[in-house]
């Protein structure tokens, strides 16, 4: 070794972010695993490598005593003199043992050494870049598939879409560039393993905040997001900003924005709602498409009762009942959806329920009517909380008393 390897290991340590002195360890420890492996011996030895000229020596660590009984280990008070006149028993000196041949294969071990530190700080280097990009979006190249699992070049590194995280129905093709979510980063033997999705809720949020300058910038926040891949994704907004309409920053002009996040995702369709802090309005908006006519909440359950028009019960619920689940979990509710003829039919029930029990009360039933009355009272009337003790309390007892005067 000479000082080209200096000369080299400081190259390193501006090009790679290296230090310089932990190579220099490295290799020093490296070289007396070598010396022990070739030389056979077992004594304790130092290596030391000149910093400026890389030249490097091998020194036996000895004791020194008045009755050395293993050269390898220890020496006589004499001989430890003519080192170092100072030294006396129970010291310890260091001797020079640099064998004449050792040259290449020190040369050899601190190339193995320098390569093997270059890989891992590589590797550290990829490892905290990725690991600070968790749950962020990153854009990739798809190189193949192994075992299900599709591998995509990151440009540094590679990473891993497991079946799991595929969105059913989506092919990746060699060479396609598409975006991902990064949900988890491993430190592993083979370096860092990157684990991508593109099922997870968070890749929608980082899209809008790409598409959307306002929901980056803080204007407009994203609530609420719940997402069925490949299928359908409602998200709620809402704005700090009066002036600023959350839906519409969303859609951008003539859909642009959206649309582009609906091409990312590959025709995956997108609702977007006002958030609001009425469970009832919040409700209602969340079964967009679907136009609401009545919520009924009951707070203490977290449940909500729903009618729609006869005509919209479909679209409300959704194919296979999609529409009221995405609803459902974006709220963060339970709700149980009806139509207005339903609704009309639990009224009656209502009034037949309450005739039975008052009837020894009332002279007559309850006329048809009335019935109807009340029926078209509390379908218009959104704002009452149960339509069952609004009949009892406004209907019924108000009958009872014109009976008994």
């Amino acid at each position: 070794m000479s000082a080209d390897l200096i000369h080299a290991l400081e190259q390193l340590e501006k090009e790679k972010g290296i230090d310089k002195e932990i190579l220099i360890e490295a290799i020093e420890a490296a070289l007396i695993s070598a010396y022990k492996r070739n030389f056979g011996s077992s004594q304790n030895v130092r290596v030391a490598v000149d910093r400026d000229s890389g030249e490097f020596k091998v020194y036996a660590l000895k004791k020194v005593t008045s009755e050395p009984k293993d050269d390898s280990s220890d020496i006589s008070v004499e001989d430890a003199k003519k080192v170092n006149a100072e030294l006396e028993e129970d010291d310890v000196v260091e001797v020079e043992v640099t064998p004449r041949k050792f040259g290449r294969i020190a040369a050899q071990t601190a190339k193995q050494v320098v390569v093997q530190r270059i890989r891992e700080a590589e590797r550290g280097i990829i490892f905290d870049e990725f690991s600070n990009k968790e749950g962020e979006i990153v854009t990739g190249i798809v190189q193949r598939t192994e075992r299900k699992n599709v591998i995509i070049d990151l440009g540094k590194a590679e990473a891993i879409l497991a079946p799991a995280e595929q969105v059913p129905g989506e092919e990746y093709k060699f060479n396609d560039r598409i975006k991902t979510y990064i949900i988890e980063v491993k430190k592993t033997t083979k370096g860092p393993q990157i684990m991508v999705s593109r099922t997870h809720p968070g890749l929608i949020k980082r899209l809008f905040e790409l598409e959307v300058p306002e929901i980056y910038e803080g204007i407009v926040e994203l609530k609420s997001i719940s997402r069925e891949p490949g299928s359908r994704t409602k998200i709620a907004v809402h704005s700090r900003d009066d002036n600023v309409d959350p839906v519409g920053a969303c859609v951008g002009q003539k859909g642009t924005r959206v649309q582009a996040i609906v091409d990312e995702l590959r025709g995956e369709k997108i609702d977007i709602i006002n958030w609001s802090s009425d469970p009832k309005e919040y409700i209602s908006s969340s079964l967009s498409p679907a136009k609401v006519i009545r919520v009924d909440v009951n707070e203490e359950e977290k449940s909500a009762k729903v009618t729609v028009p006869d005509f919209q019960l479909s679209l409300a619920i959704g194919k296979e009942g999609q529409n009221a689940r995405l609803a459902a979990k974006l709220t963060g509710w339970k709700i149980d959806i009806k139509s207005e003829s339903q609704l009309r039919a639990d009224i009656e029930q209502q009034f037949f329920n309450i005739d039975s029990v008052y009837n020894e009360d009332l002279e007559e039933d309850i006329p048809q009517d009335v019935v109807e009355d009340v029926v078209e009272d509390v379908v218009e009337n959104t704002e009452q909380e149960s339509f069952e003790e609004d009949i009892e309390e406004n209907y019924v007892e108000e009958d009872m008393d014109e009976d008994i005067i």
